[in-house]
């Protein structure tokens, strides 16, 4: 999951990204609301966390521009106004959630799980394929019934896939959504990890489909 974090305090900025770092993200950053337009308009991000306060441009009018321009990806707007007609206007300009300063890092993550299970159509945080179990709050994963390790990189690919059960997904995509932008994308990474997680699930749980990308076969 690849999100796009934006906030010019640099020490909360700082704390912000090794948080959502160690909790499966890939991380991009801004620091000013004319950067964080040109991303959100030109990357895929899974969800953004977006401070109202920014130099250059604000983050309620980053936000009507993106919703203007027909992007969808659930926003979680940061603000240190304590009023409820910003919150208000915050959530009319299309954030799907806020959060108040000074807030804890742990319900800002909970609510970014919450915000990237509803946009996938999910209401739970325990995600079950077959005999695969991820569960987003911990990040632990079993098959059945039985832990199983994952590197940083193979859960982010699982947990990708595990919110869209049985959709096709390109390998495009998934380096897109996978990888910060200044990360070096090598295009046979994806076929690495693949092969990686086919090893630790069970048998055919990942399908290739020719020609267009992999899929998650979930039995009913």
């Amino acid at each position: 999951m690849r999100v796009l974090l934006v906030e010019d305090e640099p020490t909360l900025r700082a704390q912000l990204r090794l948080s959502l770092q160690g909790a499966g993200y890939a991380v991009d950053e801004a620091d000013n609301g004319r950067d964080a337009q040109h991303l959100g308009q030109t990357e895929p991000f899974d969800a953004v966390v977006l401070d109202l306060g920014l130099p250059q441009l604000d983050g309620l009018s980053v936000l009507q521009r993106w919703r203007a321009a027909g992007l969808a990806m659930p926003v979680l707007i940061l603000t240190a106004r304590d009023s409820w007609t910003d919150k208000v206007a915050g959530i009319d300009a299309g954030a799907d959630d806020y959060l108040a300063k000074p807030f804890h890092v742990e319900e800002l993550l909970a609510r970014l799980r919450a915000l990237i299970r509803r946009a996938q159509g999910i209401a739970s945080p325990l995600l079950r394929c077959g005999g695969i179990a991820l569960d987003t709050r911990s990040g632990r994963v079993s098959a059945d019934g039985q832990a199983v390790a994952l590197t940083a990189h193979e859960y982010r690919l699982l947990a990708y896939l595990m919110h869209r059960p049985g959709r096709v997904v390109s390998r495009t995509e998934l380096t897109e959504h996978l990888y910060a932008q200044d990360f070096d994308r090598d295009s046979n990474t994806i076929e690495v990890f693949i092969g990686r997680l086919r090893r630790k699930l069970p048998a055919a749980s990942i399908e290739t489909v020719r020609g267009l990308g992999y899929r998650l076969d979930c039995p009913a």
